[in-house]
């Protein structure tokens, strides 16, 4: 897995290094994290119960309070480990 993992991040510097994309693809491509993280997450509140929603909303009030998306992750999941502990 390290291996395949590896792969797959180097050979995307690799092919942008060969090819320069142009500005829309660049913008398209800045996207891709954050719908990643919505792909990851969704499944987990279509399920969820307390602890998970508590988790999202703290997470997105992190995220418009401080506008940065690392410190709202740990914010969330702080969040929903606290309702799951104590919960």
């Amino acid at each position: 897995m390290t291996a395949a993992t590896y792969l797959t991040r180097a050979g995307g510097y690799v092919l942008f290094r060969a090819m320069r994309p142009n500005e829309a693809v660049r913008s398209a491509l800045g996207y891709i994290p954050g719908a990643l993280f919505v792909a990851y997450v969704a499944p987990a509140l279509a399920k969820g119960s307390w602890p998970e929603w508590f988790g999202a909303a703290v997470t997105v009030a992190t995220m418009l309070l401080t506008r940065q998306m690392s410190a709202a992750i740990l914010a969330g999941t702080a969040g929903a480990w606290l309702v799951w502990s104590f919960g």
